[in-house]
């Protein structure tokens, strides 16, 4: 079978940022390593006020088509995958193809478009689709582009508000791919739940301790169904494992179950047992209530011992930099993980070709996948090619008062009695101008 896998990528953060410690900590009044240490980031993402879902995934589609040389006849498929729509009906990738259109010789007409909605996880459904598409024959050679995009706010005085986050990530899913090759080994783990969601609101309805255990629930079936396709995993298989990373808080709590999970019954586990003991067995144990509090108290020691700190330093810590630094991305966030992952390969040096990324991806509501990545020949020329570094240093720095200006303009219902300026100057970029006769809203390109 010809391998089918993410051949280039591009990404596009929100022009301006807010500093969590040193500008949203104190007007919270609150300790700053609450955001740093607790949440585990230093700053948020946002866009401008000429930037949106469209905007952002546009420019970062066209980052992409122009490194790999690329024009709008060359893509068979366009996959918008975003819990940031504004509309109910027209999908988010005809507004995107309409953008490029703007800028490249010839069009889309003959590529499929559609949007993928199921809150953070739909990026990776969209990649899951593109793939199924090509080894189904059906592309004529054509590559698919999937873009996650999202403007994550949430609302004033929100306890997710210090999580907010803007920008989008643009892949190209294709044969014989440069970065990574997907298996076709998954793993799933889903329920009706309502932890996370939007029903007719902009803004999210957030039960959030329970999110959290939605979110580790979801993980560990979607592990145990991908054991049951692989066969055992072993903590040697995998160089690096990016997961949904609403904040790097979340991660850290997700790898010490997944970690506890893979070395049961393992020599791992034996190296543990005269420091920790080993873990505890629900059959020694009266009920369920007793068997659950050691756990608990089993990981509480696990995550301090050098084993699991070590492990916890090279194949996680290392997916979490670009999101200490531009918040959640909602569909983006996996992806933007999967890029921090390859960034600190470059930085250790080595080849890495044929090693595996574990890709655990989440969506409230809810449904976690799992599935391995390989790293491919062309990884790094690909990688090394992105400027998110760039953008992340000309991001303009947000006082409060301008901050509470960018949400009111990116909030839908809200009446703004007074025009907010830009506050950076559009430079090679697509930007919003304003509403058309049917109320959809209209773009062009900016030099």
């Amino acid at each position: 079978m010809t391998a089918v896998g993410i051949d280039g990528v591009g990404i596009w953060t929100g022009n301006l940022k807010l500093d969590l410690p040193g500008t949203f900590a104190p007007e919270k009044g609150d300790d700053p390593e609450k955001y740093t240490k607790g949440l585990g980031l230093n700053n948020s993402s946002f866009p401008d006020v000429y930037e949106d879902i469209v905007t952002m995934g546009a420019n970062a589609a066209k980052n992409l088509m122009d490194r790999k040389g690329l024009e709008p006849a060359d893509i068979g498929r366009i996959d918008v995958a975003t819990e940031s729509a504004f509309d109910h009906s027209k999908p988010v990738s005809t507004y995107i193809a309409g953008c490029l259109e703007q800028v490249y010789d010839g069009d889309f007409t003959h590529a499929n478009k559609g949007e993928r909605k199921f809150a953070c996880l739909a990026g990776t459904q969209a990649i899951d689709d593109a793939y199924n598409w090509i080894q189904a024959g059906r592309n004529r050679n054509r590559p698919a582009l999937v873009i996650t995009t999202d403007t994550a706010l949430y609302a004033r005085g929100d306890p997710g508000e210090a999580t907010q986050g803007a920008g989008a990530v643009a892949m190209l899913i294709d044969e014989d791919p440069s970065i990574v090759a997907l298996s076709t080994d998954q793993g799933y783990g889903s329920k009706d739940e309502t932890d996370f969601l939007k029903p007719n609101q902009q803004f999210p309805s957030v039960d959030g301790k329970r999110s959290v255990q939605v979110y580790l629930s979801r993980m560990r079936e979607a592990l145990e169904d991908y054991e049951s396709v692989t066969d055992d995993i072993e903590l040697d298989d995998f160089v690096y494992a990016p997961f949904h990373t609403p904040f790097p808080g979340m991660v850290r709590k997700a790898a010490l179950l997944a970690y506890r999970h893979v070395i049961r019954d393992t020599e791992y586990e034996d190296e543990l047992a005269d420091v920790i003991g080993r873990q505890p067995r629900e059959a020694d144990f009266a009920d369920r209530e007793s068997y659950e509090g050691a756990i608990r108290d089993y990981m509480d020691e696990l995550k301090r011992t050098e084993q699991y700190q070590s492990w916890y330093d090279t194949v996680v810590e290392p997916t979490l930099g670009l999101s200490r630094e531009v918040g959640n991305w909602y569909t983006s966030s996996v992806h933007i993980a999967r890029v921090s992952a390859l960034r600190d390969a470059i930085e250790r040096g080595g080849s890495f070709v044929g090693d595996t990324l574990l890709v655990a991806s989440y969506g409230s509501g809810a449904q976690a996948e799992i599935h391995s990545e390989t790293i491919r020949e062309g990884w790094r020329a690909e990688i090394e090619g992105l400027d998110i570094d760039d953008q992340l240093v000309a991001r303009y720095n947000l006082t409060w008062s301008e901050y509470e200006d960018v949400h009111d303009v990116h909030e839908y219902d809200m009446d703004i009695d007074r025009e907010i300026e830009e506050f950076t100057q559009p430079d090679a970029e697509f930007v919003f101008t304003g509403w058309g006769r049917m109320n959809e809203r209209k773009y062009e390109y900016v030099e």
